[in-house]
């Protein structure tokens, strides 16, 4: 069969191809006492909360599994308004929160929306592989430009200002980010937003892990920088909604027509179910709940990086949100007797069966010296995988 050109510029999701392997080993060493612990993939082990699960469970029985409008109901985009202005005393009027299904959805509409073919788009390696990949699906460009540990992993609005071109269409930022966990200052961020603002460009920010934010210094949202953000956001982290694949983007009014007509004809409408489901979200039962689970986040974070650097998988930047450790594994690597992430990641898995990710999957800039553990996970898990990395690395 001949494939249009546009799948050659997509690379696989090594994420998932690595976890391919990871239930592969896990399946031959099933008659082992060693079950496999899995870092590899960012997603909550909390699953969602009573009244969430209850909200579904009724709107089936009553029979509201149909259609609804493209944008989302209105009920729950009054609900996501009334959300930012409690959690950070935002003005974010309902009619520009779009529901959608998922994030990737949402990150699809807005770069269909605004990118044409050969606009070049700004990005930080390493970084999140799907983002590029849905610039790339819009005949867009990605440019990926190496950050430091020094900027916390993500864009300055100095090499913004450097790496501006004449095909340049703006920016996709990403805060709290994945892999790093790292999230950009408010001021460096207002600071970026001056330098696309100025040269006429576009502000997306990917916005997922913005509920699981630990430090008071960040956490705050990009929406806070003006009306002409594009903001997207999702169901997954905080409200720990992963297959329910729901979303939403915040965009300026004048985008809210033309996304809904693209969101008509390409998804119809966010799951039905799942919507009604994620009003329950916002009970004051159900938000304390999260908040309870956050800082058990937060607690798994604060016991697992500094027992990872100590091992000499030395984590650069502590993340301030999310769930990653974004570990130097180069020392590491040489104790177990080979070179490079990818191998060093494979290797784990045999002797230690603690899945990982290499860092192939978020950049090529210095990738193949980074692995990328997720802590997603139970703190029983966090300290089994630990104490099984003390006695392979020590």
């Amino acid at each position: 069969m001949q494939f249009a050109s546009r799948t050659e510029r997509i690379a696989p999701f090594y994420v998932m191809e690595m976890a391919k392997t990871a239930q592969a080993l896990a399946r031959e060493a099933a008659h082992t006492r060693q079950e496999m612990i899995f870092l590899n993939v960012g997603e909550p082990d909390f699953t969602a909360p009573p009244l969430v699960t209850e909200a579904a469970e009724r709107a089936i029985r009553d029979g509201r599994t149909q259609y609804t409008n493209a944008l989302g109901l209105e009920a729950l985009r009054e609900a996501l308004s009334r959300w930012y202005g409690e959690r950070f005393g935002l003005d974010v009027p309902a009619r520009r929160i779009l529901i959608t299904a998922g994030a990737s959805a949402a990150l699809h509409l807005a770069c269909l929306a605004l990118i044409n073919a050969g606009d070049e788009i700004l990005m930080s390696d390493p970084g999140y592989p799907c983002n590029r990949h849905f610039v790339a699906a819009a005949e867009g460009v990605p440019v990926l430009i190496p950050t430091s540990a020094e900027e916390r992993y993500q864009l300055s609005h100095a090499k913004v200002g450097a790496a501006w071109g004449a095909r340049t269409r703006g920016v996709l930022l990403a805060s709290p980010s994945n892999p790093t966990g790292t999230s950009i200052a408010p001021e460096e961020l207002r600071a970026i937003h001056e330098v696309v603002r100025a040269r006429g460009g576009l502000t997306l920010i990917d916005e997922i892990y913005l509920g699981l934010s630990y430090e008071e210094h960040f956490g705050h949202s990009a929406l806070a920088l003006g009306d002409d953000i594009i903001s997207i956001n999702s169901f997954s982290k905080y409200f720990n909604m992963t297959g329910w694949r729901l979303g939403w983007m915040v965009v300026p009014d004048a985008m809210v027509p033309v996304v809904e007509r693209l969101a008509q004809n390409l998804f119809i409408c966010a799951s039905s179910v799942a919507q009604h489901a994620a009003l329950a979200c916002f009970a004051p039962e159900s938000i304390a709940e999260y908040e309870k689970r956050r800082s058990e986040f937060k607690a798994r974070r604060d016991f697992f990086i500094p027992a990872l650097t100590a091992l000499g998988l030395t984590v650069p930047v502590m993340p301030d949100g999310a769930f990653y450790a974004w570990a130097d594994c180069t020392q590491a690597a040489r104790k177990l007797g080979v070179q490079g992430s990818w191998d060093f990641v494979l290797e784990l898995m045999r002797r230690t069966h603690i899945a990982a990710t290499p860092g192939r999957d978020f950049g090529s800039f210095e990738a193949g010296h980074f692995i990328r553990f997720s802590t997603a996970n139970s703190m029983a898990q966090l300290q089994e995988a630990i104490a099984r990395l003390r006695r392979e690395l020590a």
